[in-house]
């Protein structure tokens, strides 16, 4: 573990959309013991704690963070246990989630593939339950190791002890437990899961349900991202986003038809869930509602490749980001009556 505490250390520095004021002091824990040992340290000095991965899919503050921020930097993927056809790998909190796709691929491992080039930390992914292109961590996580800082010990939650919803989890509005490893319970196959997601499976030249070589779905997901501004690129300005700003509404049956009539009768796109909810796609949402790819507040735009995606083109501050995400989501609000929520977590501000 290394103290960086001299300097007060930017957080934009440490973040995908290069926004955030100064963090207070600057922890840099390489293993799960390291990181067990700073959240001990902050808990003794009395500081307000953060717990960093790769910065992807958070937004901070311009006041940046009064106390220890915890850059967590563990690394290492290991096989931990095979059945048959079932593999199961442990992943340190710390290391980056494609370079663990990738190698799951290479491996011929199935279960994560259509995860392939979204951005951050490993252990961050059932914090959000990451999800795209029809997959989403839930499906595979078999165990994750968290210290909890309530109880002062390091304990394993099973999948329903994390309690995962959709881009949701029992860790994400909490800062109770400091992930520090995961289990995925993976499949020793070529081949992918049935391909779910329209269009991935026309990329492909495939039909729904088709199951496609790994390398073959983990190149077509990476061609999907890039077109969107979806996989880091310094080159590209549409890349200093945290992905998806808003989560995809989920409706219930009478609020959708509600919604429908809005439109005539036109049903808006929408994936059918359990007790007929419907979730809806957001990005229709705030097309309908006159914003257009590209719709810039000065330094702040939505991406010119994804209208999900808020991005940040230099010299802004997370106000003017917060300012374009609350036009955006009032007005989808008041002409549709739906209410937009953010994907990432906020830090020192709100929406």
């Amino acid at each position: 573990m290394s103290d960086n505490s001299p300097a007060r250390h930017a957080l934009a520095d440490l973040t995908t959309l290069g926004l955030g004021g100064p963090a207070g002091r600057l922890v840099t824990a390489e293993s799960a013991d390291g990181i067990v040992s700073a959240v001990h340290a902050a808990a003794r000095s009395g500081e307000p704690l953060l717990v960093l991965g790769g910065g992807s899919n958070v937004v901070i503050g311009d006041v940046g963070f009064p106390g220890t921020v915890l850059l967590v930097r563990s690394s290492g993927v290991e096989v931990v246990g095979e059945h048959g056809d079932a593999v199961s790998l442990r992943v340190a909190a710390g290391h980056p989630w494609d370079d663990c796709v990738a190698r799951t691929v290479a491996d011929g491992l199935s279960g994560i593939e259509c995860l392939s080039g979204i951005p951050g930390a490993s252990g961050s992914t059932p914090i959000q339950n990451v999800g795209a292109y029809g997959q989403d961590v839930s499906q595979t996580i078999e165990a994750v190791t968290v210290y909890d800082r309530t109880e002062g010990e390091t304990v394993v939650f099973s999948p329903e002890d994390c309690r995962f919803e959709y881009r949701n989890s029992v860790f994400k509005y909490t800062d109770r437990w400091v992930v520090l490893d995961v289990t995925f319970r993976l499949r020793r196959d070529p081949l992918s899961g049935p391909v779910g997601h329209v269009e991935l499976a026309r990329l492909l030249g495939v039909g729904e349900n088709d199951r496609v070589p790994l390398a073959d779905v983990r190149a077509a997901v990476l061609e999907l991202r890039r077109g969107k501004g979806m996989v880091l690129d310094p080159g590209d300005p549409d890349t200093d986003s945290v992905g998806s700003f808003f989560t995809n509404p989920v409706l219930s049956a009478a609020a959708y038809a509600e919604l429908s009539r809005r439109f005539d009768g036109v049903e808006p796109p929408a994936w059918p869930g359990v007790d007929g909810v419907m979730k809806v796609s957001a990005a229709w949402l705030i097309e309908r509602a006159g914003f257009e790819r590209g719709y810039a507040r000065g330094p702040v735009a939505i991406s010119s490749k994804h209208i999900l995606a808020l991005t940040h083109r230099g010299g802004g501050t997370t106000g003017e980001l917060l300012e374009l995400a609350t036009e955006i989501r009032d007005r989808v609000h008041e002409r549709f009556g739906v209410t937009l929520r953010p994907e990432p977590v906020l830090v020192g501000c709100e929406l």
